[in-house]
């Protein structure tokens, strides 16, 4: 029996899960590319249902689901890399009850509106590394499930809770919120990342790569405990925000498993 062509309703499946994001959402699917990717999906417990892959290639990653092939070419038609990798894996996203993720968590990043795959999945990967409990998107940020956000998380997304919830419910949950900003406003004490006490009940809340966060928050009355800025030198105004994000969260854990010593205070 030959391998699946291109007009496939199974691979036209596959191609709008990794082209459209509303049809992701709709399906509650996503398709993961090549094996090191699906493996660690399936190290993380996560569903996959199928795995495609080449017709005759003999690659298949344990667990990522029945096999099915693919005519030649088809791989290369569909997937989302020039040089791609086989398998692509159809697989289950898990959606989270915000509420009580957040209820329970003592340190998250929460990222506004934030746009840019690359920028997702590198600050997905470092919150991770650096023992986050969840990363809050707000609405209008890039979908955690876009395929370059996968490959940019390096597997991060299958372990760190990834929840969609409105800044709002991030106040509401009781967090010490540490802004960032890379400059002094009216009304803003900003203060080096080093010298904040990052050791409480933590949200980091990063802004959109353009616009920061929005400007009601700069009010007295805003909800921003304390406003956190890197001291650098050179010409750049400012970091990226991925760059920002991985500095913010290792100084955190670094303060925060100085706390876990005895007799330790942070530094």
């Amino acid at each position: 029996m030959s391998g699946l062509g291109a007009t496939n309703r199974n691979v036209q499946h596959l191609k709008k899960l990794l082209s459209r994001r509303s049809e992701r959402h709709a399906e509650g699917r996503f398709v993961i590319e090549g094996p090191v990717l699906a493996a660690e999906a399936v190290r993380a417990g996560w569903t996959c249902l199928a795995q495609f892959v080449p017709e005759g290639s003999g690659i298949e990653v344990d667990g990522a689901g029945p096999v099915r092939a693919l005519a030649p070419g088809v791989l290369e038609r569909i997937a989302s890399t020039q040089s791609p990798q086989a398998p692509l894996t159809l697989a289950e996203m898990r959606f989270h009850d915000s509420a009580q993720v957040l209820a329970m968590a003592t340190f998250v990043v929460v990222l506004d509106r934030v746009n840019d795959p690359g920028n997702l999945g590198t600050i997905l990967r470092s919150a991770e590394a650096a023992g986050a409990d969840a990363v809050v998107l707000t609405p209008g940020s890039v979908d955690a499930f876009n395929p370059k956000v996968l490959r940019a998380s390096a597997g991060a997304v299958f372990h760190v809770p990834v929840l969609v919830a409105p800044l709002d419910e991030v106040v509401a949950a009781g967090f010490e919120l540490a802004g960032t900003s890379s400059h002094e406003a009216p009304g803003r004490t900003v203060v080096a990342h080093t010298s904040a006490d990052l050791t409480g009940r933590l949200a980091i809340v990063m802004g959109n790569e353009a616009a920061g966060l929005p400007d009601r928050w700069d009010d007295d009355d805003g909800p921003v405990d304390v406003w956190l800025t890197i001291r650098h030198h050179g010409r750049s105004e400012s970091l990226n925000v991925a760059m920002a994000a991985t500095v913010l969260v290792f100084e955190a854990a670094r303060q925060r498993a100085q706390m876990d010593r005895p007799g330790t205070e942070p530094s």
